[in-house]
């Protein structure tokens, strides 16, 4: 019996369009869906006349598979990957592979990495970024988990991704549970991505009244810049052409304004706070979601309480290219943030994360796909212990020249009651990240007031406690202030400290 190169399991549409795509690039492969009725109906309508098998069970689906078995699983994250994963060892021998396709929580993905290769079998966690199409076409992924299982997929996988000018969009990512945790912060990269462009949509809707058509060419007009131009800005203008066959109106008009979510975003930000690293762009993008959620609520709400209804008062081209400058540096501190989690990870696990290749395998397949990402690569290339993104010199001097442009979106969208948390959010990142000092000395006061926390000096080294209550009331009551006399600002400061 001719033995298949490669297996997948689950008859899902992403489950589908991966081994469709694996064949076509000629390496043959057998196929198994729990429910029979949907194997076959792949077999007869999509895989026919492609070399693939249908197997009926498990134990038939792993004899056809030759040595080292590769099988690609495509179910439901959680319980579901576990039950299929005890289902395939006792059929499996030393040196299979399995590899978990879905959207898995990367803890998950280390523990079955571990439990696999202590029974002698290897497990590759791998994100897939691209939807539908580019599970068919060719999508970005993100392989992590045993070393020596991605040698023997390489081939495969370097075929079945997405091709850009330099090389084919997949690379190793690291142990354990890299691969997933790579694919998880890049869904939360494209959570802020989406709720930036939805902000920018909203300022240009509400705030100018642009009508579709403007819409559209606006956001045309925006993909053909080096800065924005993107999958999610391309996707975004063919949006606004499509017209509702029921309303004759744009569709987008009749969508209900409440987005759903999968979770990724929540783990992205969960992660983050548990390695004590600042994304707020992202943070803003999840509960941008969970607020659209609460419609009926807002919907009454809007009956009651009040606030700005105007127009933008200005020149609108001059708002209009506002909006696209804030909505770049926006971008730009939310990759930043993506790439400070990354590092962060790459550290505290143990990934040995190589931030410019992962930009790199973004450029194409992948939802997030932008042409900037090559500036991003390259920043990495060039400094691979860049602390922060913002500090390479060209995105610093991007900010830097359009900085004018986004406090103004700021100001406007406040004084419209036009909410743009994500941008915000992002101008709030940066604008804490270039201050030398924040106020939080203030709040380690108080923590050790209340709580004798302790705290740190800034003239001398050590911890230090103070008794916040034994002030001399009647000196606090008769002392009379002095004026300050001008001086350097940092003199005042440290004459006010010590």
């Amino acid at each position: 019996m001719t033995l298949q190169s490669f297996g997948v399991i689950g008859l899902a549409v992403m489950g589908e369009n991966l081994a469709l795509n694996v064949e076509r690039n000629g390496f043959p492969i057998t196929v198994y869906n729990r429910t029979a009725e949907k194997t076959d109906a792949f077999m007869h309508t999509r895989a026919q006349g492609k070399n693939v098998k249908a197997a009926y069970t498990l134990e038939e689906f792993v004899a056809s598979l030759e040595r080292p078995r590769k099988i690609l699983i495509m179910v439901k994250a959680g319980g579901p990957v576990d039950g299929v994963i005890d289902q395939l060892k006792p059929l499996l021998q030393d040196g299979d592979i399995i590899i978990d396709g879905g959207n898995s929580l990367y803890d998950d993905t280390a523990r079955r990495t571990r439990d696999l290769e202590n029974t002698g079998l290897t497990f590759i966690g791998m994100g897939v970024s691209g939807g539908e199409e580019g599970a068919l076409n060719g999508p970005s992924l993100m392989p992590g988990g045993t070393k020596g299982a991605y040698d023997y997929l390489e081939p495969i996988l370097t075929k079945i991704s997405a091709q850009v000018d330099d090389g084919p969009c997949v690379t190793y990512i690291g142990p354990g549970g890299a691969g997933h945790y790579v694919k998880m912060v890049h869904n939360g990269i494209e959570y802020g991505d989406m709720q930036l462009i939805a902000e920018a949509y909203d300022l240009l809707k509400t705030a100018l009244g642009l009508d579709h058509k403007q819409l559209h060419e606006v956001f045309a007009q925006w993909n053909t810049t080096d800065e924005l131009n993107s999958f999610l800005i391309e996707i975004t203008a063919n949006i606004f052409k499509y017209i509702d066959p029921d309303t004759h109106q744009p569709l987008v008009d009749v969508i209900m304004d409440a987005a759903g979510q999968k979770g990724t975003g929540r783990w992205t930000v969960q992660g983050a706070l548990e390695l004590g690293i600042a994304i707020p762009t992202m943070t803003a993008a999840v509960n941008g979601r969970i607020m659209s959620a609460f419609k009926q609520e807002r919907v009454a709400a809007s009956q009651i309480l009040t606030g700005p209804t105007g127009k933008y008062q200005g020149d609108p081209q001059t708002f209009i290219n506002q909006i696209r400058d804030a909505l770049y540096c926006s971008k730009i501190c939310s990759y930043a943030q993506g790439m400070a989690l990354l590092s962060s990870a790459s550290k505290a696990f143990s990934y040995n994360l190589n931030l410019g290749e992962i930009a790199r395998i973004w450029k194409g397949g992948c939802i997030i796909r932008a042409g900037f990402l090559d500036k991003i690569k390259s920043a990495f290339n060039d400094n691979p212990e860049l602390p922060n993104l913002l500090l390479a010199p060209e995105f610093r001097q991007t900010i830097l020249d359009r900085q004018d442009a986004w406090r103004e979106v700021l100001a406007q969208s406040a004084k419209l009651g036009i909410p743009v948390p994500a941008f915000s959010a992002s101008l709030d990142y940066f604008d804490s990240y270039r201050r030398d000092r924040l106020p939080q000395n203030l709040t380690q006061a108080q923590r050790d007031y209340f709580g004798a926390h302790t705290y740190e000096r800034i003239d001398k080294p050590g911890a230090f406690h103070t008794e916040w209550t034994d002030i001399d009331k009647e000196t606090l009551q008769t002392s009379t202030p002095q004026p300050l006399q001008a001086q350097d600002p940092v003199d005042v400061l440290h004459s006010n400290i010590t």
